[in-house]
């Protein structure tokens, strides 16, 4: 570990919940395939240690296979993968006690109370203290805010509840990882707002969180990382922030002078300059936009607009694939 990050209490904390490795999930070369079909098409994902990673792609990209196969639900065709710095599957009783996952929706006896398909759940794991069973199921149904619903029926929650519950059932031990498969799919914007506002708070408590979604604007208001799923592939993964910052920006200017406006910005550096009547575009690279402003009102530029378009993550997704993407505001 080189010294700054050993001396980052922080770092230092998530290296040690992920048995020394930067990354809470690491794959090399995982693919699989169902008869002529490749699934998955050797993905290396790598997740770091805290983050909010967003695992993104349309229906049918391969998200939800390779999150079955991390968690050894589905074996691999080829390829390996380690979980918490534990190789799998060889360390898979060990390292999946520490991870707590949702894929492909809840499933709790609908004629049950909350509370009730939580009690059963624990006294299903082998692994939990019927000493501190009560305590624990309270701690969880607080943590995603289902305390007043706890003795009412499956059954009558909303879809909202309902993936609150599956949260909480998966938080029924302490977790170091947490795994969503299409968290918010289905709900309304409320249910939407409650499942983002929790994974944040499970975020700022250190638990590194891998969300598999096709809805941009969830990922973008709540994710650190992402990986883009195309067709079985990994086309991108990065921070969110290095990957917009590898796409255009675009200047807008809107003015009277547009003449005048694109001598002043060509001369200040911008490239790839065009009008289109009062409107003038270009590429500002790395110039501060307070610069180029100061530019063309020192030159008598009369600036209606002004304005630098920062790719959002539709467009990355666009780029890199050609492919729409299903946004939901």
């Amino acid at each position: 570990m080189p010294p700054s990050a050993a001396a980052d209490p922080a770092a230092a904390e998530a290296d040690g919940r992920s048995g020394g490795s930067p990354y809470a999930v690491e794959t090399r070369g995982l693919t699989k395939v169902f008869g002529k079909q490749r699934a998955v098409d050797g993905v290396d994902l790598r997740v770091p240690s805290g983050s909010v990673y967003g695992f993104l792609g349309p229906n049918g990209s391969g998200k939800t296979t390779t999150i079955r196969m991390l968690m050894g639900l589905v074996a691999p065709t080829s390829g390996d993968h380690d979980i918490l710095g534990q190789p799998m599957p060889a360390e898979l009783t060990s390292a999946l006690h520490r991870v707590g996952s949702l894929i492909e929706g809840p499933a709790f006896h609908a004629h049950l109370s909350g509370l009730a398909n939580l009690r059963r759940l624990d006294a299903a794991d082998a692994r939990s203290d019927a000493r501190t069973s009560a305590a624990r199921i309270g701690a969880a149904l607080e943590r995603v805010g289902l305390e007043p619903a706890a003795n009412k029926r499956f059954r009558a929650y909303s879809l909202g509840m309902k993936q609150r519950l599956a949260i909480a059932a998966a938080l029924l031990a302490p977790r170091d990882l947490l795994v969503l498969d299409e968290p918010t799919n289905g709900l309304d914007p409320q249910g939407t707002r409650e499942v983002r506002h929790l994974v944040a708070g499970l975020a700022a408590d250190g638990i590194t969180v891998l969300i598999s979604s096709h809805l941009l604007a969830e990922i973008q208001q709540i994710c650190t990382h992402v990986g883009v799923m195309s067709a079985g592939k990994l086309v991108a993964q990065g921070g969110i922030d290095e990957l917009r910052a590898g796409q255009t920006a675009e200047l807008v200017v809107h003015t009277p002078d547009p003449a005048d406006a694109m001598r002043v910005l060509s001369t200040a550096g911008v490239a790839a300059l065009a009008a289109d009547g009062e409107v003038v575009t270009g590429q500002p690279g790395g110039l501060p936009p307070e610069r180029l402003v100061a530019e063309l009102v020192a030159a008598g530029v009369r600036v209606r607009r002004f304005g630098i378009d920062r790719p959002s993550l539709e467009d990355l997704y666009v780029s890199l694939t050609g492919e729409g993407f299903e946004v939901r505001q």
